[in-house]
This record gives structure tokens, C-alpha cells and sequence, in this order.
């Protein structure tokens, strides 16, 4: 294969709220921490040991937007897109690097009465149900395998 593919799916936990800036031109962008979780059992000691991984996300504009307004520290979200590494010269001279997830689609796993579950694709301007609110099990069960 000639190509090459720069692509990230994480599922975990926000670390902080949604952190806004907003730009002169109109457009905006959200940061926001999240954490994933590897666990197993040590085989020697019997210990469950659990390793936490942080991961810097960045979100643009509308979806930026709906980040801000929907997630909160702790909440549980699916976040797709790809990786980016930043580098910038510190206060004291040094250089330094940031890796980032930049988002094009996600995906808000926390259960809350105020939403349902709502996909966006960057390219999209409005969210998109993942599934129906009507709140009846006929739709949970309708699956194709």
C-alpha cells in the first residue's frame, strides 16, 4: 500500500469542561481533555491494575458550539478524527509539542434527559439523531444482527 492513514477513535471520559475561544472572523474552537482506560489483572500479585491515558481535543466552530453546550466534566463521549502535532516556543525559550485530536465526527454516550445520543460530522451543520427519542423498546431491538 502506497498511502498513508491518519486516523483516531477514542472513547472516554471528559477531564475538564469544554474550554472556548472565539475568534474575530465568527469561528470558535472548543479544547477538551478526555481520559481512556486500559485494566487487567497483574498475573503475579493478582492486582487489578488500571492505566489511564489523556488525550488533548479540539473541536471547530458548530461543532465546537454543541460541545460546549452539551458536555460536562465526567461525561462519556465517542470522538473521531485524526492526529495533530502542535509546536510552540515556551515562555522560557523552549520548544515545545502538543499532539491533539482534531474531530470530524462525534458522538455523546452520557445518558441525559435533555439529549439522545447525537452524531455530528463536521461537514454537517446541525446534529444528527443516532437514534429515536420515542422512547419505546421496538426501536432497540430493530437491529440487523
Amino acid at each position: 500500500m502506497s498511502g498513508s492513514l491518519n486516523k483516531v477513535m477514542l472513547i472516554g471520559n471528559l477531564g475538564d469542561d469544554v474550554k472556548m475561544v472565539n475568534f474575530d472572523d465568527g469561528g470558535c474552537l472548543g479544547r477538551f481533555p478526555i481520559a481512556t482506560n486500559e485494566s487487567y489483572n497483574n498475573k503475579q500479585t493478582g492486582e487489578k491494575v488500571v492505566n489511564t491515558e489523556w488525550h488533548n481535543v479540539v473541536v471547530k466552530n458548530k461543532a465546537a458550539e454543541i460541545c460546549a453546550k452539551y458536555l460536562k466534566k465526567g461525561d462519556k463521549v465517542y470522538v473521531e478524527g485524526k492526529l495533530k502535532t502542535r509546536k510552540w516556543k515556551g515562555d522560557d525559550g523552549i520548544q515545545r509539542y502538543s499532539t491533539e485530536v482534531h474531530v470530524s465526527e462525534f458522538n455523546f454516550l452520557s445518558n441525559k434527559n435533555d439529549m439522545s445520543g447525537s452524531v455530528v460530522n463536521e461537514s454537517t451543520t446541525t446534529p444528527l439523531p443516532s437514534q429515536q427519542s420515542t422512547g419505546s423498546a421496538e426501536n432497540s431491538d430493530d437491529l440487523p444482527f
